[in-house]
């Protein structure tokens, strides 16, 4: 009934996933999260953890989130259509597709990784999880500026 999950591809991370959104499910809503989640099915909808919760939000190699995602740490081996904010650090793996805009303090890109979209560090750690404005704002400031 219940199989061990493996570890995503190329992530050094050792999160214990409280929450599993299995490959079977659809789920379509926001989410707004305490623990760490682990998708490996499909949401629609924006996925977002509470204001200073350490909470990673995974995406599997059969996940898919269509919407944005706000969080500390944010693994994707899947697929992503929406903007992507995270507080502490962002991993990509090898095989995954993110349709949309990335804001990080750290990042790790894994070759055969594919970005459509921006790619901004952000500059100060003291803005809370929840607020994109200043990635917003950065990345307005990108465009114009390839304009």
């Amino acid at each position: 009934m219940f199989k061990k999950l493996k570890p995503l591809a190329g992530s050094d991370s050792m999160e214990r996933f409280e929450t599993l959104i299995g490959p079977g499910t659809t789920v379509q809503g926001s989410l707004q999260l305490i623990d760490s989640v682990r998708i490996d099915g499909k949401v629609i909808g924006n996925v977002q953890t509470s204001q200073g919760n350490r909470a990673t939000v995974a995406i599997g190699p059969t996940g898919e989130v269509v919407g944005h995602i706000s969080a500390f740490r944010v693994i994707v081996a899947g697929k992503v259509e929406g903007n992507i904010t995270a507080l502490e650090r962002v991993e990509l793996s090898h095989d995954c597709l993110v349709q949309g805009d990335i804001s990080y303090g750290s990042i790790n890109v894994q070759h055969g990784a594919r970005l459509q979209g921006l790619v901004i560090q952000k500059l100060s750690e003291a803005a809370p999880v929840g607020e994109a404005d200043q990635a917003s704002l950065a990345i307005r400031k990108a465009r114009e500026t390839a304009r």
